[in-house]
């Protein structure tokens, strides 16, 4: 009797672990925007009132509106997100004069670890605090860092899956800030 209980026991956690794998596979990132970005179009971009990180209140893109967007999906703990927020913080210097910015959002980070980067690299542009995960989800942001650049019509102009570079910077911001809303 005893064998045959230890055995429906292995058998449940075999089945169950098995589910497991399966939903986790059968989650993959929607590529509905690099598709898209893929085929020339530009896609509306997802919005959500997201706390602010270090400041009270909310913030959403729609804030933004009429402005040109570099949105960056970053956290503490990833060191390639840490090791490009120099850039963006000198991107965002150079282009807050042509009604643009660098928004980021931070993902599923502690916000005081969050809070240290800002500090630490003197960051003054924005960034929201995306503590579930589901802002990333819309993007079919999986990986970090990741970047968005968001036209002044609020549609996804571009996509960087994996750390910005100056190069790219340099490719994808100048026709988008020479563009009307």
């Amino acid at each position: 009797m005893r064998f045959r209980a230890s055995w429906a026991v292995i058998l449940a956690a075999a089945l169950l672990v098995g589910l497991l794998a399966y939903g986790v596979a059968s989650r993959r990132a929607d590529t509905s925007i690099d598709d898209a970005i893929a085929a020339g179009e530009r896609v509306d971009a997802p919005d959500a009132e997201l706390p602010v990180l270090g400041r009270g209140g909310e913030g959403s893109l729609a804030d933004y509106k009429g402005k040109v967007v570099v949105l960056n999906f970053w956290a503490s703990w990833c060191k390639p997100c840490t090791e490009e927020l120099p850039l963006l913080e000198r991107t965002h210097k150079a282009i807050a004069g042509r009604d643009a910015t660098v928004l980021g959002a931070n993902y599923q980070d502690v916000s005081d670890s969050a809070l240290q980067f800002v500090r630490r690299f003197k960051l003054s542009y924005p960034s929201l605090r995306d503590r579930d995960g589901d802002f990333a989800d819309r993007y079919g942001s999986r990986a970090f860092p990741e970047t968005f650049v968001i036209d002044r019509s609020g549609r996804i102009a571009a996509r960087r899956r994996g750390p910005v570079d100056q190069a790219w910077l340099d490719r994808t911001l100048p026709p988008l800030l020479g563009e009307k809303a």
